[in-house]
């Protein structure tokens, strides 16, 4: 039986059409609220809630798989470490810089930042594009282009303006954006499984740790009445940890019954709900808040999905329904930043359709179609030898 699965770049594809989906909602008015994120306060949580935690736990799905192919390639622990390193600092790096597009001083025109962001994106592509070859053309050394890339982004960080017109700022983490905390759950995980040496017993053991340091978190410490954080958040690292544990079982029971795999990762469900609703009243469901209860029920619907999605293409063998989907599961760092291409030529086209397709359910309908639009232009960009790889 093969070791890499089609139900892992299936789900990867489907949760990233989910997140482009939630990130457009901001564009239309009247939706239902159980799509959207619920606030810091309420405890709940909408779709909207559910699709970052999914990607987390989609990242540490294929961490498994990638460090054993190196480890079969007869890479040293030092150079996957080094590999390990390199994709954390891209990650920190491209979420460094998102998070503080969104922190713009509030005097800086719109244009401004529009510009700002889309050369941002382009550096991005220039620096970490998988290149087929050495040379661009026959006579253009990628390497050009990658210090192009960095020259750019060097540029916009001169440009940069932020904090307020009486107390200006330079750009800082902030709270490092949604790559950025990708970037530091990848580390810490693939690190921590790297240490495990693939042993399902030391992989629980760090995944119930984790899961630890998320509750440490929200206990206030003595003449404080604040938790200490351990590392950027816990949470995100729980949502890692339990793909990568995912994936241990798969390993270790893919030569079984074909629906041993599936069964086995009720288990570990089961164990995230209950254990996610007995907090419940302790600090409640709130992703703003990343509380230990929100973390562990999104564990639980990440391992239950998976498993169906499991069931759905790797044991009924059906797969075709998500080819149009494939490019954002191959293509999924590109598919994330497109949407910031995308945006500044369709906003001025949206502002002349009918305000009745900016709201409700039509515009829930909008929005899918701008999310399937996104997935088909990753598609263009892929046959035309532009995809991220880091």
């Amino acid at each position: 039986m093969k070791e890499r699965i089609d139900s892992v770049d299936i789900f990867r594809a489907l949760t990233m059409l989910l997140m482009i989906f939630v990130n457009d909602l901001w564009t239309l008015n009247n939706i239902p609220g159980w799509l959207e994120h619920t606030t810091a306060e309420e405890d709940g949580m909408g779709l909207a809630d559910v699709v970052f935690p999914a990607f987390l736990f989609i990242v540490g799905l294929s961490i498994p798989f990638s460090i054993r192919i190196r480890i079969k390639q007869g890479d040293s622990k030092i150079r996957i470490l080094l590999h390990i390193f390199r994709r954390t600092l891209a990650l920190l790096v491209m979420g460094f810089f998102m998070v503080n597009h969104e922190n713009f001083r509030s005097d800086i025109p719109q244009l401004t930042r529009t510009l700002w962001e889309i050369f941002m994106i382009l550096a991005f592509l220039l620096i970490w594009n998988s290149y087929r070859k050495d040379r661009i053309f026959g006579t253009i050394p990628v390497w050009y282009l990658q210090a192009a890339g960095i020259l750019v982004l060097v540029v916009l960080a001169l440009m940069y303006k932020g904090g307020t017109p009486a107390e200006a700022q330079w750009m800082r983490p902030h709270w490092w954006g949604i790559l950025g905390l990708i970037g530091w759950a990848y580390l810490v995980c693939s690190v921590l499984f790297l240490l495990s040496g693939n042993r399902l017993w030391i992989i629980i053991v760090f995944w119930i740790i984790l899961h630890a340091f998320n509750v440490q978190e929200f206990i206030p410490l003595s003449g404080t009445g604040k938790g200490f954080r351990l590392m950027v958040s816990a949470s995100n690292h729980a949502l890692v940890m339990s793909g990568v544990l995912a994936t241990s079982i798969y390993i270790r029971s893919k030569n079984g019954n074909k629906f041993l795999f599936p069964l086995l990762l009720i288990i570990p469900a089961l164990v995230s709900l209950v254990y996610g609703y007995g907090l419940r009243p302790l600090w409640g469901i709130s992703k703003i808040m990343a509380t230990p209860s929100w973390t562990a029920i999104c564990t639980g619907i990440s391992f239950v999905t998976f498993a169906v999605i499991y069931i759905i293409t790797d044991v009924m063998k059906s797969v075709r329904w998500a080819g149009i989907l494939m490019p954002a599961g191959r293509s999924t760092l590109t598919c994330y930043l497109i949407p910031g291409l995308v945006y500044p030529v369709l906003w001025p086209l949206q502002q002349l359709l009918p305000q009745f397709f900016l709201e409700g359910w039509a515009g829930v309908l909008k929005s899918i179609l701008f999310s399937l639009l996104i997935v088909v232009l990753t598609g263009l960009f892929e046959k035309i030898q532009i995809r991220l790889k880091i």
